[in-house]
Order: C-alpha cells, then sequence, then structure tokens
C-alpha cells in the first residue's frame, strides 16, 4: 500500500510543482497580466485538442469502441448521482442563494480534463488515455450542456448550449476518432505526427502553470477565509469519490474502471469556475479559492485514496 501511495503521489507533486510554479510567476510578476488568458486560449484551442486527436487517431477503432462502450455507461451512471447529490448539498451550503450555481458546479465537476488526461497516463499508462476519454465523454457533455449555465449570473444572456458543444475538444476528438476508425492516420508524414505529439506532451504542464498563474492573481490569504470552501473541497475530495467508487464497485467494475472514477471526480476542482464566472461578470473569488485549497489537498487525497482502493481490489 506504501509503495503504491508512493507511485501515485509522485506524479501529483509533479502538478502541484507547475501550479506553484505558475503561482510563483504571477506573484513576482514575471508575466504580463494577461497570460492567463493566453494560456487558457492555447490550451483549449492547440493543445488539448492535439492530445485527444493523437489518442483517438491512435486507440479508436472498431474493436476498442465495442471493447470499452462500459466505461461510458458508467461514467453516465457517476455523473446521474453526482447531480442528484450536487443539488441538495449546493443548497446546504449556499442557503442565500449566491454563488450557489459555482457550489453546484464544483459539486458536480472536478478537474477530469487537465488534471486527470495528465495523471491518468502516469499511474494506469498511456494505453489507458483512450478508455478514460470515452469514460470523461459524457461528463464533456453535461458540463457544456448544464454545466456551463450554472455559472452564469441571474440576468446574463445564455448562449446556446449546443453550441457551446462545437468546441476544438470536441471537434479534435470528432477528428481523432474519424482518422483512428478510417485508418488514415498511418499516411500522415512523420513530421505532423511529431508535431502533434509534441503538443500533446505541453497539455499537461501548462494547464497547470496557468491554474497556478489565475490562483496568483488573487490574495491568498483571502482565498484561505471562507469556511464553506473547506466544507465543499472536503466534500469534493473524499465523500463524493467514495460514494461513486462504492457504487461502481458493487456494480461489478473493476480495478481500471474504479480508478477513472476516482480521478475523474475525486481530483481538484479546475478553473472553470473562474475562467466562465468571470466571463460573465461574475463572482471569482470562491472559484479561485476552491481550486486553490483543492490543489493542495488533492496531492494527499488522490493518492491516499487510490492506494486503499487498490488494497481494496488488488487491482
Amino acid at each position: 500500500m506504501i509503495d503504491t501511495f508512493i507511485a501515485t503521489l509522485n506524479p501529483m507533486v509533479t502538478m502541484f510543482l507547475f501550479v506553484f510554479i505558475g503561482f510563483l510567476v504571477s506573484k513576482c510578476n514575471v508575466a504580463p497580466k494577461n497570460t492567463g488568458i493566453v494560456l487558457s486560449k492555447v490550451e483549449n484551442y492547440i493543445f488539448m485538442p492535439a492530445q485527444v486527436f493523437v489518442t483517438f487517431m491512435t486507440y479508436c477503432t472498431v474493436e476498442s469502441l465495442t471493447a470499452n462502450y462500459r466505461f461510458t455507461l458508467f461514467s453516465i451512471l457517476c455523473i446521474a448521482i453526482s447531480l442528484l447529490m450536487g443539488y441538495p448539498l449546493s443548497c446546504l451550503l449556499c442557503r442565500d442563494g449566491k454563488n450557489r450555481g459555482i457550489y453546484r458546479y464544483a459539486l458536480v465537476f472536478a478537474n477530469y480534463g487537465y488534471l486527470g488526461n495528465s495523471v491518468v497516463p502516469q499511474i494506469l499508462g498511456q494505453e489507458y488515455l483512450y478508455p478514460y476519454l470515452l469514460f470523461t465523454l459524457p461528463i464533456n457533455l453535461t458540463a457544456y450542456l448544464w454545466g456551463m449555465g450554472q455559472m452564469m449570473p441571474a440576468g446574463a444572456k445564455k448562449s446556446n448550449p449546443l453550441k457551446r458543444l462545437l468546441n476544438p475538444v470536441i471537434i479534435g476528438m470528432l477528428a481523432g476518432a474519424v482518422v483512428g476508425l478510417t485508418g488514415i492516420g498511418k499516411f500522415l508524414p512523420f513530421f505532423v505526427e511529431e508535431t502533434l505529439n509534441d503538443l500533446s506532451a505541453c497539455m499537461g504542464p501548462v494547464a497547470m502553470i496557468l491554474t497556478g498563474f489565475i490562483i496568483g492573481g488573487y490574495d491568498w490569504k483571502e482565498l484561505l477565509q471562507d469556511k464553506k470552501v473547506y466544507v465543499m473541497t472536503f466534500l469534493r475530495l473524499t465523500v463524493l469519490p467514495a460514494v461513486l467508487v462504492a457504487v461502481v464497485y458493487f456494480l461489478g467494475g473493476d480495478h481500471r474502471v474504479l480508478t477513472m472514477v476516482l480521478i475523474a471526480f475525486g481530483a481538484a476542482l479546475g478553473m472553470n469556475t473562474v475562467i466562465f464566472t468571470a466571463a460573465y461578470g461574475g463572482d471569482t473569488k470562491p472559484g479561485a479559492s476552491m481550486a486553490m485549497i483543492s490543489h493542495v489537498g488533492a496531492v494527499i487525497t488522490v493518492p491516499l485514496m487510490y492506494a486503499l482502493l487498490t488494497q481494496l481490489t488488488g487491482g
């Protein structure tokens, strides 16, 4: 169990160090103030689409879709349970209704994308990134169709949720699936494939530096003062993933599925509660506070829960 904990701790500490680097860059004014906006666009328009395109191009075949469909089914179940838990818990945490949508989003979604996509290959192996992306596909769809609307303040003009699905990550996934299913990827020039691989490798480090940079734009002492955030973080990192892992375990999920559930729903909170809330003029401080505290806590909770999970399943 100790060996498993240490092995999982290493990638989590690595990710946290990237967050800390971004935090220092922000606090020391090494980069201009709009760096967070630039990095966010580079992540969403280049690095992450490249990663999902390469993964689907490499692993997406009729056989692999047939073999891995259960990951998507378990994901749909987990999302449904998360939504059922998120509504009453957000009402308890925000009795006055202020920022309730932000808390609701945070209770349903962890950093399944940037952090999850980086950690899964390091824990399970690169070949498991494709099943993990299939697992997170329903989560992605729910986040764009329902989640984004939760972070818009009252009175904000809400965009068509279907239009939000036409984003670079989903397009990259679909394009990679087409290339993988048709087999035309083998005709890509070597330099194109190498470029895509190098862009894909940038996704994790840049995403974590971006997280640290955005957090660094706030007074970190103020971010530590909201007591509700600690309750929220405890639920996000321990209670919610434990419930979901238990349900999937009793339904016959194997070690790989349980690991994906743990990482997708037990990771730290991502920056969507800051980035999308800011885009509509909402209060960004709760999201920044959750992101900072949960990223520190996840360094311990994810390796510890994964070690317990491995002990339980013998994985």
